[in-house]
């Protein structure tokens, strides 16, 4: 009996021993999942709260945010519980794929509204872009070409030839209020009457060209006209009627009340080739564009030229225009 008492004792010690190793080691470690517990929480409360702030509602209230966890995987029938520490390193997991999501999106948006921000200040700073300058006009060429007697004559003569001149008009002074005034669009039987000019068609395009504009000055359409033969002599300037189309040009300013232009393409005409086949014309009009003007100076200087160079012209064929364009002028 004593040795079996004793041996009951001795089983009752060693089992008291081994409850009271189990529960030392077990209370570290519920406390430790006790405190990772709450910190978890901590955590989930905090991105919730950051998921408000990121994703408001229209009305200010909550909605479910783009980013959400991802839900958690349901065990199959009969499949052994998780443990505790499995699951917190799940929900961990979890967290932290939210934070990164949402840390992503914030920089992103970041360098957004900063790249807008650069954008306004430089756009701001910005000088307001210069006007480009106004294209010189077709017009322009004729207007450069030198005037004097001896350009035109080749040293021959000595007698200058200023440029055509015209006396300053004052404009007068408008009115405090204008009324605003539309453009007066061409009547409709004019425009009909234009597109009722036929084109010709042949071999010879640059030809066509001309006697398109030609066509149009004899119709009496003068602004047509001069349209048409300035875009002649662009697209063919070395034609065999460039001579005719820069002579007629300034027919049609001179018959459109426009002496001034007219006598820049009569000028052009002569110094460019003196011997085309409408030079003797351009010159003896650019003596009638002067007197028309009143410039008696230079319609007597022109006039003299052409007696000089074209002196079969000024007995011939121009002998009419050279006499009546003489008359009413005291050239000495």
């Amino acid at each position: 009996m004593r040795f079996s008492g004793a041996t009951h004792t001795t089983r009752w010690l060693a089992g008291v021993a081994v409850a009271a190793v189990l529960i030392g080691v077990g209370t570290p470690a519920l406390a430790q999942d006790a405190n990772t517990n709450a910190r978890l929480n901590k955590v989930e409360s905090e991105v919730r709260a950051l998921q408000r702030k990121v994703f408001p509602g229209a009305d200010g209230k909550y909605f479910e945010p783009e980013i959400t966890a991802a839900p958690a995987p349901r065990p199959a029938p009969g499949a052994p519980a998780s443990t505790p520490l499995s699951d917190l390193l799940t929900r961990m997991d979890v967290v932290e794929q939210q934070m990164a999501r949402l840390t992503s999106q914030v920089e992103q948006n970041t360098n957004r509204i900063g790249q807008l921000e650069a954008k306004l200040a430089a756009s701001a700073a910005a000088p307001a872009p210069a006007l480009a300058p106004a294209p010189m006009p077709a017009d322009a060429a004729p207007a450069a070409a030198q005037s004097n007697l001896d350009a035109m004559s080749g040293g021959a003569s000595t007698r200058p030839l200023p440029a055509p001149t015209t006396t300053p008009v004052t404009a007068a002074p408008r009115p405090a209020s204008p009324a605003p005034t539309r453009p007066v669009a061409a009547p409709s039987s004019r425009v009909e009457a234009v597109r009722a000019i036929a084109k010709p068609q042949s071999a010879d395009a640059g030809d066509d060209e001309y006697s398109y504009g030609f066509r149009l000055w004899e119709a009496k359409f003068y602004p047509e006209a001069q349209q048409q033969l300035k875009l002649f002599l662009e697209k063919y300037p070395r034609h065999e009627r460039a001579s005719w189309g820069r002579n007629l040009l300034g027919r049609a300013y001179l018959d459109d009340n426009n002496p001034s232009e007219a006598a820049k393409w009569f000028l052009q005409n002569f110094q460019t080739d003196k011997r085309g086949d409408r030079a003797p014309d351009s010159l003896l009009y650019l003596a009638v564009s002067m007197k028309q003007l009143k410039d008696t100076k230079r319609a007597c200087i022109a006039l003299a030229e052409f007696s000089e160079t074209y002196a079969s012209e000024a007995a011939g064929r121009l002998s009419g225009l050279y006499g009546s364009t003489r008359n009413g002028l005291n050239c000495s």
